[in-house]
Protein backbone atom coordinates (compact mmCIF):
# COMPACT_ATOMS: atom_id res chain seq x y z
CA UNK A 1 0.00 0.00 0.00
CA UNK A 2 1.15 3.34 -0.97
CA UNK A 3 1.68 6.26 1.51
CA UNK A 4 -1.25 8.32 0.09
CA UNK A 5 -3.85 5.16 0.56
CA UNK A 6 -2.57 4.68 4.05
CA UNK A 7 -3.23 8.10 4.67
CA UNK A 8 -6.66 7.96 2.85
CA UNK A 9 -7.40 4.59 5.01
CA UNK A 10 -6.13 6.69 8.40
CA UNK A 11 -8.56 9.33 7.91
CA UNK A 12 -11.62 7.44 6.84
CA UNK A 13 -10.69 5.39 10.23
CA UNK A 14 -10.42 8.64 12.14
CA UNK A 15 -13.23 9.89 10.74
CA UNK A 16 -15.36 6.80 11.90
CA UNK A 17 -13.96 7.28 15.60
CA UNK A 18 -10.45 6.24 15.42
CA UNK A 19 -7.43 7.92 16.61
CA UNK A 20 -5.64 11.10 14.42
CA UNK A 21 -2.43 10.36 15.61
CA UNK A 22 -1.17 7.95 12.43
CA UNK A 23 -3.33 10.79 9.84
CA UNK A 24 -0.89 13.34 11.07
CA UNK A 25 1.94 12.11 11.21
CA UNK A 26 1.42 10.71 7.27
CA UNK A 27 -0.43 14.20 6.68
CA UNK A 28 3.17 15.68 7.61
CA UNK A 29 5.09 13.70 6.01
CA UNK A 30 4.00 13.14 2.42
CA UNK A 31 3.72 15.97 2.82
CA UNK A 32 -0.26 16.42 1.58
CA UNK A 33 -0.69 20.15 0.09
CA UNK A 34 -4.49 19.37 -0.88
CA UNK A 35 -7.61 17.13 -0.45
CA UNK A 36 -9.96 15.99 -2.98
CA UNK A 37 -13.63 15.30 -1.01
CA UNK A 38 -15.69 12.99 -3.44
CA UNK A 39 -19.10 11.16 -2.46
CA UNK A 40 -17.22 7.59 -3.84
CA UNK A 41 -15.27 5.23 -5.65
CA UNK A 42 -16.60 6.01 -8.90
CA UNK A 43 -15.25 9.73 -8.94
CA UNK A 44 -12.28 8.83 -7.44
CA UNK A 45 -11.52 6.67 -10.26
CA UNK A 46 -12.41 8.91 -12.67
CA UNK A 47 -10.46 11.89 -10.91
CA UNK A 48 -7.63 9.58 -10.88
CA UNK A 49 -8.20 8.54 -14.74
CA UNK A 50 -8.70 12.17 -15.57
CA UNK A 51 -5.86 13.54 -14.04
CA UNK A 52 -3.42 10.38 -15.55
CA UNK A 53 -5.05 11.72 -19.06
CA UNK A 54 -3.62 14.96 -18.57
CA UNK A 55 -0.13 13.66 -17.51
CA UNK A 56 -0.41 14.00 -13.97
CA UNK A 57 0.43 12.15 -10.83
CA UNK A 58 -1.81 13.40 -7.82
CA UNK A 59 -0.13 11.74 -5.76
CA UNK A 60 3.49 13.19 -6.35
CA UNK A 61 1.86 16.72 -6.20
CA UNK A 62 0.60 16.09 -2.59
CA UNK A 63 -2.81 16.16 -3.76
CA UNK A 64 -5.12 13.10 -1.96
CA UNK A 65 -8.16 11.62 -3.59
CA UNK A 66 -10.62 10.69 -0.48
CA UNK A 67 -14.04 9.34 -1.95
CA UNK A 68 -16.11 9.47 1.56
CA UNK A 69 -18.99 6.77 1.42
CA UNK A 70 -21.64 9.66 0.60
CA UNK A 71 -21.81 13.14 0.44
CA UNK A 72 -23.81 13.74 3.62
CA UNK A 73 -19.97 12.71 5.42
CA UNK A 74 -18.38 16.15 4.20
CA UNK A 75 -19.41 18.22 6.89
CA UNK A 76 -17.43 15.30 9.38
CA UNK A 77 -14.41 15.29 6.75
CA UNK A 78 -14.06 18.62 6.10
CA UNK A 79 -13.67 19.36 9.84
CA UNK A 80 -11.06 16.84 10.28
CA UNK A 81 -9.35 18.20 7.10
CA UNK A 82 -9.32 21.78 6.85
CA UNK A 83 -8.84 24.74 8.09
CA UNK A 84 -10.17 23.69 11.73
CA UNK A 85 -8.35 20.09 11.31
CA UNK A 86 -5.14 19.55 9.92
CA UNK A 87 -5.15 22.61 7.80
CA UNK A 88 -5.32 21.09 4.62
CA UNK A 89 -6.60 22.77 1.20
CA UNK A 90 -10.05 21.30 0.53
CA UNK A 91 -11.78 20.92 -2.89
CA UNK A 92 -14.36 18.46 -4.13
CA UNK A 93 -16.45 17.50 -6.52
CA UNK A 94 -20.54 17.02 -6.33
CA UNK A 95 -23.65 16.14 -7.78
CA UNK A 96 -25.99 19.04 -8.22
CA UNK A 97 -28.01 17.49 -5.70
CA UNK A 98 -25.03 17.07 -2.86
CA UNK A 99 -24.18 20.64 -3.05
CA UNK A 100 -26.15 22.32 0.35
CA UNK A 101 -24.23 19.39 2.43
CA UNK A 102 -20.65 20.66 0.60
CA UNK A 103 -21.73 24.40 1.47
CA UNK A 104 -22.45 23.67 5.07
CA UNK A 105 -19.54 21.64 5.50
CA UNK A 106 -17.22 24.09 4.04
CA UNK A 107 -18.66 26.53 5.85
CA UNK A 108 -18.81 25.02 9.38
CA UNK A 109 -15.14 23.98 9.03
CA UNK A 110 -13.98 27.54 8.22
CA UNK A 111 -13.27 26.67 4.29
CA UNK A 112 -15.84 28.69 3.09
CA UNK A 113 -13.38 30.57 0.64
CA UNK A 114 -12.09 27.22 -1.30
CA UNK A 115 -13.86 26.17 -4.07
CA UNK A 116 -15.31 22.63 -4.94
CA UNK A 117 -16.71 22.03 -8.90
CA UNK A 118 -20.63 20.96 -9.08
CA UNK A 119 -21.43 18.33 -11.74
CA UNK A 120 -25.38 19.18 -13.46
CA UNK A 121 -26.90 15.52 -12.53
CA UNK A 122 -23.86 13.34 -11.95
CA UNK A 123 -20.09 12.94 -13.40
CA UNK A 124 -21.37 9.75 -15.09
CA UNK A 125 -24.11 12.19 -16.99
CA UNK A 126 -21.15 14.55 -17.68
CA UNK A 127 -19.08 12.02 -19.16
CA UNK A 128 -21.92 10.56 -21.26
CA UNK A 129 -23.09 14.32 -22.65
CA UNK A 130 -18.98 15.04 -23.07
CA UNK A 131 -18.97 11.44 -25.36
CA UNK A 132 -22.27 11.15 -27.07
CA UNK A 133 -24.47 8.00 -26.23
CA UNK A 134 -23.21 6.27 -29.39
CA UNK A 135 -19.57 6.09 -28.16
CA UNK A 136 -20.54 4.93 -24.84
CA UNK A 137 -22.81 2.68 -26.48
CA UNK A 138 -19.29 1.47 -28.26
CA UNK A 139 -17.68 1.29 -24.94
CA UNK A 140 -19.97 -1.01 -23.73
CA UNK A 141 -19.92 -3.24 -26.64
CA UNK A 142 -15.97 -3.29 -26.28
CA UNK A 143 -16.35 -3.84 -22.78
CA UNK A 144 -18.48 -6.96 -23.39
CA UNK A 145 -21.41 -5.60 -21.74
CA UNK A 146 -23.49 -5.34 -24.75
CA UNK A 147 -26.11 -7.67 -24.22
CA UNK A 148 -27.09 -6.01 -20.29
CA UNK A 149 -27.34 -3.25 -21.95
CA UNK A 150 -30.27 -4.50 -24.44
CA UNK A 151 -31.82 -5.86 -21.52
CA UNK A 152 -32.35 -3.23 -19.68
CA UNK A 153 -33.25 -1.40 -22.03
CA UNK A 154 -36.56 -3.16 -22.69
CA UNK A 155 -37.23 -3.38 -19.25
CA UNK A 156 -40.43 -1.54 -19.50
CA UNK A 157 -39.31 1.44 -16.58
CA UNK A 158 -36.96 2.17 -19.46
CA UNK A 159 -39.16 3.36 -22.04
CA UNK A 160 -39.88 7.63 -22.03
CA UNK A 161 -36.21 8.04 -20.53
CA UNK A 162 -34.09 9.50 -23.43
CA UNK A 163 -31.41 7.92 -25.10
CA UNK A 164 -29.10 9.65 -21.88
CA UNK A 165 -31.09 9.29 -19.29
CA UNK A 166 -30.94 5.54 -19.94
CA UNK A 167 -27.09 5.32 -20.53
CA UNK A 168 -27.08 6.60 -16.97
CA UNK A 169 -29.19 4.56 -14.86
CA UNK A 170 -27.19 1.20 -16.74
CA UNK A 171 -24.06 2.65 -15.47
CA UNK A 172 -25.68 2.84 -12.44
CA UNK A 173 -27.89 -1.11 -11.81
CA UNK A 174 -24.85 -3.07 -11.02
CA UNK A 175 -22.05 -3.50 -7.87
CA UNK A 176 -18.47 -1.88 -9.62
CA UNK A 177 -19.87 -1.19 -12.88
CA UNK A 178 -19.75 3.03 -12.28
CA UNK A 179 -16.19 2.22 -10.63
CA UNK A 180 -15.19 0.75 -14.23
CA UNK A 181 -16.79 3.01 -16.33
CA UNK A 182 -15.55 6.29 -14.37
CA UNK A 183 -12.24 5.28 -15.80
CA UNK A 184 -13.56 3.81 -19.52
CA UNK A 185 -15.08 7.07 -20.44
CA UNK A 186 -12.63 9.14 -19.03
CA UNK A 187 -9.60 7.14 -21.19
CA UNK A 188 -12.14 7.36 -24.30
CA UNK A 189 -12.06 11.29 -23.98
CA UNK A 190 -9.70 13.49 -25.92
CA UNK A 191 -8.04 15.31 -23.58
CA UNK A 192 -9.66 19.11 -24.03
CA UNK A 193 -13.23 17.43 -24.17
CA UNK A 194 -12.90 16.90 -20.15
CA UNK A 195 -15.96 17.86 -18.80
CA UNK A 196 -15.99 21.67 -17.68
CA UNK A 197 -16.50 20.46 -13.69
CA UNK A 198 -13.91 18.05 -13.58
CA UNK A 199 -11.02 20.15 -15.96
CA UNK A 200 -12.34 22.86 -13.06
CA UNK A 201 -10.89 20.54 -10.49
CA UNK A 202 -7.90 19.78 -12.01
CA UNK A 203 -6.70 23.08 -13.14
CA UNK A 204 -7.49 24.35 -9.60
CA UNK A 205 -4.77 21.50 -7.97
Amino acid sequence: MGDMAAFRDEVTAWAAGGPPDTARELAARLPVRVVVLLEGPSDAAAVDAAAELRGRDLEAEGVCVLPMGGAMNVGRFAGLLGPTGLGLRLTGLCDERERPYYLRGWQRAGAAQERFFVCAADLEDELIRALGVARVTELVRAEGDLRPLETFLRQPAQQGRSPQQQMRRFLGTKKGRKIRYGRVLIEALDPDRVPAPLDGLLAAL
